[in-house]
């Protein structure tokens, strides 16, 4: 029964992460980010949360996006669960048209989350769904996201040890107002294990807009402490 709910559950996602692709044709260019995603235990109940991601539109140097994020979380049920209140600082390099100038756009963002988490067999699944209210130079917006991710183990080494594992996820974006769809971004990657505390993952992301859309390629460093 284990078995058969895992593959139940990996066939859902895959076909969840195709779906925004195979609706339309999209226009794509290829991009990096660097992300830094850091967690420190204050105690048995709370958390501070704080990450880096350094985005480019080329491989490197060419600046799309630097966003800064931290909260204060809360855990309970046995740690399955988590609630989080957070800021972010955006700060996003666009294009202007076809030409090679850009603009630059601070944005001001205060978000609430909750995170759980749960096991079928070895495979571990993460929910998150998040609020944001976004201060965008003088406009304000809000919206909700929805992520779902798959932590698959490569080895059957003991957990916690070194070991190599395979992480997917799908993430939705809606706006609350006019054009409810705002982006989806689908993950897969390859991660390794340095040990209980800290672990790295290189993979390939799909980031779907409404009419267009950009790849890219994440290398991202998670710490916890």
């Amino acid at each position: 029964m284990k078995n058969k709910s895992i593959k139940m559950t990996l066939a859902a996602l895959i076909l969840g992460l195709m779906l925004p692709n195979v609706a339309q044709s999209q226009e794509s260019d290829f991009g990096n980010w660097l992300i830094y995603i850091g967690n420190k235990k204050l105690n048995q109940k709370w958390n501070l949360h704080h990450e880096v991601q350094y985005r480019n539109y080329n491989a490197i140097g060419d600046l799309e996006q630097l966003l800064l994020r931290t909260g204060l979380g809360y855990t309970f049920n046995d740690n399955k669960n988590n609630v989080l209140l957070g800021y972010g600082y955006i700060l996003s390099e666009n294009y202007i048209g076809d030409t090679d100038d850009k603009v630059s756009v601070n944005e001001h963002r205060i978000f609430q989350q909750f995170t759980s988490n749960q096991k079928v067999g070895k495979v571990k699944l993460n929910h998150r769904y998040r609020f944001e209210q976004r201060f965008v130079e003088s406009d304000f917006k809000m919206r909700f996201r929805y992520f779902l991710g798959v932590n698959v183990p490569l080895s059957c080494k003991e957990e916690g040890k070194n070991d190599f594992y395979f992480s997917a996820y799908n993430e939705i974006f809606l706006n609350t107002k006019t054009s409810i769809f705002d982006r989806n971004r689908l993950y897969g990657g390859l991660g390794y294990k340095v040990n209980k505390n800290i672990r790295v993952e290189a993979g390939y992301m799909n980031q779907f807009f409404e009419t267009s859309g950009r790849d890219q390629f994440n290398i991202i460093t998670f710490v916890n402490f």
